[in-house]
C-alpha cells in the first residue's frame, strides 16, 4: 500500500520522537554514575561524527557562513550549551515524564514569544489556549513547598533557553543547511562540557555506560534525521502535533527502565499543555489557509 505524504511525515515525526526520547532516557541512566559534563562531552563527540558524515552525504557540508549567520549561529549556539546542561541536570533529579510534560509546552511557549519578538499576530484563541497550558505546567511542577523544587525550575528555564535557540533560528538565512545548525551546536556543546569536564577529570567507563554513550549518539543523530525528513514530506502543520508522542515514549521509559508512573495531577497537567498545543497548532493552520481579504 502506498502511504500518503502525510501518512509518512508523521511516521517520521513519531520516530524522531522516540529516538529524541530514548537518547533521554540512555542519558538519565548514564549521569547516574557518570559525571554530567562528560557524559555530555562524550555523547557530543560521538554525535558530531556521525552528524558530519549525515551533512557529507546530504551534499550540505559547508564550514563557512555569512558575518550575518555566523553572528546568530553563536547566540543560537550558546543558547544550545545553556539549555542542554539544565535540561540534563534536571533530566539526573527528575522522573523522565514529568520533565518531557514541561517540554512539551515548548510549541506554547514559542508562539508567545514570536508574538513578543516578532510581532506575530496571535488572537484571543491561542492566546487563552497558551494560558491554559502554562496552567498545565504549573499542575505538573506544584509551586509550593511540598511540589516544587529546583529541578523543575531548571526544567522551565531549560525552555527559555530552547525558545531562544528557536527564535534565532528564524533569523537565519536559507543559505545555510539545516544540518550545518546541528553540528556548530554539537561542537558548541561538546566544547564546552569538555572544558567544564576537566576540574574534576574523567572517570573510566564500564561496558554498560560505554554502551549507553553509543546509544545516546545515535539516538540523536537519527532524531535528527529523521526531523529533517519531516520538513521534506507532508504538510507540517498536519504532521506537527505528532511531536507530541514524545510524552508516550517518555511515560513508558520512565517505566520500564526507571520505574517511575506520573502521579494523576502530572497526567492532567500533562493533557492540558498537549491538547492546548494541538489546538494552537490548529488554529494557525486555519487562519494560515485562510483566504486573504480583498483590496476594496
Amino acid at each position: 500500500m502506498q502511504l500518503s505524504d502525510n501518512a509518512r511525515g508523521a511516521i517520521y515525526m513519531m520516530v524522531a520522537m522516540a529516538a529524541f526520547t530514548l537518547n533521554d532516557a540512555a542519558m538519565k541512566a548514564l549521569t547516574q554514575g557518570v559525571p554530567l559534563f562528560q557524559a555530555i562531552a562524550m555523547r557530543g563527540m560521538l554525535m558530531l561524527v556521525g552528524l558530519i558524515v549525515l551533512a557529507r552525504v546530504m551534499g550540505q557540508w559547508q564550514p563557512s557562513l555569512p558575518r550575518r549567520d555566523g553572528v546568530i549561529v553563536a547566540v543560537r549556539c550558546l543558547a544550545e550549551i545553556v539549555s542542554t546542561v539544565l535540561f540534563l541536570a534536571a533530566l539526573m533529579h527528575m522522573p523522565l515524564a514529568n520533565l518531557s510534560a514541561i517540554m512539551q509546552a515548548l510549541p506554547l511557549a514559542v508562539t508567545l514569544a514570536a508574538a513578543l519578538v516578532f510581532k506575530d499576530r496571535v488572537g484571543w484563541r491561542r492566546m487563552t489556549a497558551i494560558l491554559i497550558g502554562f496552567v498545565g505546567v504549573l499542575i505538573i511542577i506544584r509551586p509550593g513547598p511540598d511540589g516544587f523544587d529546583v529541578w523543575s525550575l531548571m526544567g522551565l528555564v531549560s525552555v527559555a533557553f530552547v525558545v531562544v535557540r528557536d527564535l534565532t533560528t528564524r533569523s537565519l538565512s536559507r543559505a545555510v543547511p539545516s544540518v550545518m545548525v546541528a553540528v556548530y551546536a554539537s561542537i558548541a556543546v561538546t566544547l564546552a562540557a569538555g572544558l567544564a569536564s576537566l576540574p574534576g577529570g574523567w572517570q573510566p567507563l564500564t561496558l554498560a555506560q560505554g554502551g549507553l554513550v553509543v546509544a545516546a549518539s545515535m539516538a540523536l543523530v537519527v532524531g535528527y534525521l529523521f526531523a529533517v525528513m519531516v520538513m521534506r514530506v507532508g504538510d507540517i502543520s498536519f504532521v506537527a502535533p505528532f511531536r507530541y508522542t514524545a510524552l508516550i515514549w517518555a511515560i513508558f521509559l520512565g517505566w520500564l527502565v526507571f520505574g517511575s508512573w506520573p502521579d494523576p495531577l502530572t497526567l492532567l497537567g500533562a493533557a492540558l499543555v498537549v491538547a492546548t498545543g494541538i489546538f494552537t497548532l490548529w488554529r494557525e493552520r486555519k487562519i494560515k489557509t485562510r483566504p486573504a481579504p480583498s483590496a476594496r
